[in-house]
């Protein structure tokens, strides 16, 4: 991968979910350590949440702002009694607010050409890769249909262009992965550029969804909390260990100018040499680097203070997860006030269910015309399959009729001879 030539190579950003908190810490490293990287990228690509975070980038919004909005989501399902069973659960809704508030007026604008959102279509499954917006809400419209996961965000999916449109990930969930001069991110383990280092002895992997991913325990835990969030902390770890996955890569590339992970680990400088780099690392002998190190793979329970690595982005993270320092919230959180939140769930709960359906219907109404042409159509193109496929099984394929000469009959043999007298009266 040459990185020479501005507009030579490209950013891919996997989707993750609520684990898209890695894509910042990430983001956050090369914007300290490389900016180049992120400034002469030719076109940042993404799928679900890891089209977010190409958005965020596009569009200079700060490691405080997306520590902010993210963690901020994970707040709210924290507080939810049935966490994202409860009838208040609406992720959808709440990042389209949040879009529509944050997102610039010249946010199409500055997306049109250097974005691409990955989206599958419903029902075929048919990936598309959206790089060009209008207007303002078709880019905020294209990003809703990226991040909605079927059944876990609702029964119908949203509409773009047109057609409807699901989660991106369910397709392509790393575009251009494949493409050496693409840069790819992703929280879960496997063969991605910048990815976390798995110390499992499992050597399998998946392929799905244009990604690999690494068969092991760590992989499905990470998985499952991508679904369903943990605690905050656990989030802002893997935020941080985004961060020092991404300064792995700068440094195996020689695009940094001194070893920091080594000496995080070892406190002693890396041994000069003479040549190339070491087997273990790639050579890059454009930067003139003569180092002879191997970079060592560091976790987040390895550095004691994070904050003398990246100040910024450990301020952010303290200050997004910082909860609510008032009485009452703190009673909630106690552990009486989660015994009294579960005594009361009978007697709330249905109120609860009835007040938040109501606002979602009517949410829905403008809505309601396009979502029922749009399933009676779909019913009507399932009927027919249906009856075609029932209607081949009873009758059968019908044979085409025979075609060529025509067996003769026993009766041709004896009819032969009056045949041969008759054709010279015809023919006079």
């Amino acid at each position: 991968m040459d990185f020479s030539e501005e507009d030579s190579w490209n950013l891919s950003f996997a989707g993750a979910g609520y684990l898209g908190l890695y894509h910042v810490g990430a983001t956050e490293c090369l914007r300290q350590r490389a900016p180049r990287l992120l400034q002469g990228a030719r076109r940042i690509y993404g799928s679900s949440s890891g089209a977010l975070n190409a958005v965020s980038i596009l569009c200079g919004k700060s490691v405080d702002f997306c520590c902010s909005h993210l963690l901020g989501m994970v707040k709210q399902v924290e507080r939810l009694s049935l966490g994202i069973l409860h009838p208040a659960y609406a992720p959808i809704e709440h990042i389209k607010r949040q879009l529509q508030d944050a997102l610039p007026p010249d946010a199409h604008v500055l997306a049109s050409q250097r974005l691409g959102i990955s989206l599958t279509r419903w029902p075929d499954g048919h990936n598309f890769l959206v790089t060009d917006f209008a207007t303002r809400d078709e880019l905020i419209q294209a990003l809703v249909c990226t991040l909605y996961f079927p059944f876990y965000c609702g029964l119908i999916p949203p509409e773009f262009r047109g057609e409807r449109y699901i989660d991106g990930a369910l397709s392509n969930n790393l575009p251009f992965a494949d493409c050496p001069s693409t840069i790819t991110v992703s929280p879960f383990h496997g063969t991605v550029d910048i990815c976390p280092q798995s110390t499992s002895p499992n050597l399998h992997e998946l392929n799905a969804f244009n990604a690999s991913f690494q068969i092991s325990t760590k992989n499905f835990f990470l998985g499952f909390i991508s679904l369903i969030p943990p605690s905050l902390e656990v989030v802002a770890d893997n935020c941080r260990q985004g961060y020092l996955d991404a300064l792995r890569f700068l440094e195996r590339r020689g695009l940094t100018k001194e070893p920091v992970l080594w000496t995080l680990v070892s406190k002693e400088p890396p041994v000069l040499a003479d040549g190339n780099w070491d087997a273990g690392c790639d050579q890059c002998q454009k930067r003139g680097l003569s180092l002879n190190w191997k970079v060592p793979h560091v976790q987040v329970k390895d550095i004691p203070n994070f904050e003398q690595l990246s100040p910024e982005l450990e301020a952010a993270l303290r200050k997004a997860c910082a909860r609510d320092p008032s009485p009452w919230a703190r009673f909630w959180r106690s552990g009486p006030g989660q015994v009294l939140t579960y005594v009361l769930l009978p007697c709330t709960l249905p109120f609860e269910y009835v007040y938040f359906r109501s606002r979602r219907l009517v949410a829905w109404l403008p809505d309601v015309p396009a979502d029922l042409w749009w399933m009676q159509g779909l019913l009507r193109s399932v009927a027919l399959e249906v009856f075609s496929r029932t209607k081949a099984q009873l009758f059968g394929p019908i044979s085409p009729p025979a075609t060529g000469v025509l067996e003769t009959s026993p009766l041709q043999p004896q009819i032969a001879p009056y045949m041969e007298e008759l054709r010279p009266t015809q023919q006079a």
